[in-house]
């Protein structure tokens, strides 16, 4: 019974919200961080965004995300505590469904600034300055 739908209580620590909005992305690896890809929010919380992209990305990869964030009121908490960059949010991938369609739901856990390995998220964020 893998796709019944859960019944019980909510196990969600934070609320999420139903915000479907486009979406600007980049994949923070030295191949693509370049490519600027479109997707769409699905849910947003003060912690973590579900989003629908066409790309295939893995876990625990670091993706810059773009999107619509004036009107979500707890945004200004997000924009105090998370790891903010050219006017995009980093967030790693935590988990990633495939969809019917080809595209793929990716929940994705924003990087707070007291992140404990934030120091190694570092390198995958500015490595656009380094030259081969």
């Amino acid at each position: 019974m893998k796709n019944t739908p859960y019944i019980g209580p909510e196990r969600r620590q934070f609320v999420r919200l139903e915000h479907s909005v486009p979406l600007a992305y980049k994949i923070c690896k030295k191949e693509t961080i370049t490519k600027l890809m479109q997707g769409y929010t699905g849910n947003v919380s003060s912690v973590g965004i579900l989003c629908n992209i066409k790309q295939k990305v893995e876990k625990d990869d670091v993706l810059w995300l773009s999107f619509d964030r004036s009107t979500l009121h707890f945004c200004e908490e997000l924009e105090k505590k998370s790891l903010i960059y050219q006017n995009g949010v980093i967030g790693k991938v935590a988990r990633i469904d495939n969809r019917a369609d080809g595209t793929f739901n990716v929940g994705v856990q924003f990087l707070i600034r007291e992140e404990k390995y934030s120091s190694h998220i570092y390198p995958k964020i500015y490595f656009l300055n380094l030259q081969e």
